[in-house]
């Protein structure tokens, strides 16, 4: 199963738009935290249209959150680091292997919003690179 992302190399039928990161930062901040919630529905978009399937759901991540009281939060932030490198691995661009550690040591340390900063960066590259492989859009 490990292999299965270098076998699919199909680009999605519509490309996500690369999103501001200090747009996102800033917005978390002034709402107290509440765009946190609509970032991390635009990221979790981003990443299954990427992959080619949906692997991550929005309302699992938040019922499970509130209900583990958190702690499903880290998983699910680890569990996108693995998902953003398998993109990366798909689309034969280079790897940040470190993404997923690094998620759930920042998430841990209750600094989830630099967390989501550092995937929002690491996708906005993919879509960037993506899109320049494909060619200008019309």
């Amino acid at each position: 199963m490990e292999n299965d992302y270098r076998n699919e190399k199909r680009l999605p039928s519509a490309l996500p738009e690369p999103t501001s990161v200090a747009k996102e930062v800033i917005l978390t901040l002034i709402t107290c935290g509440l765009w946190g919630l609509i970032w991390q529905y635009q990221q979790i978009k981003t990443v299954n249209a990427l992959l080619g399937r949906e692997e991550f759901h929005f309302w699992k991540w938040l019922l499970f959150t509130f209900i583990t009281c958190g702690l499903y939060h880290l998983y699910h932030e680890y569990l996108m680091g693995r998902a953003i490198v398998r993109v990366q691995h798909k689309y034969g661009l280079p790897p940040s292997e470190s993404l997923p550690a690094i998620s759930l040591i920042v998430t841990l340390l209750s600094l989830g919003i630099i967390t989501d900063a550092l995937q929002q960066k690491e996708l906005n590259l993919i879509i960037e690179e993506l899109r320049e492989q494909t060619g200008p859009r019309i």
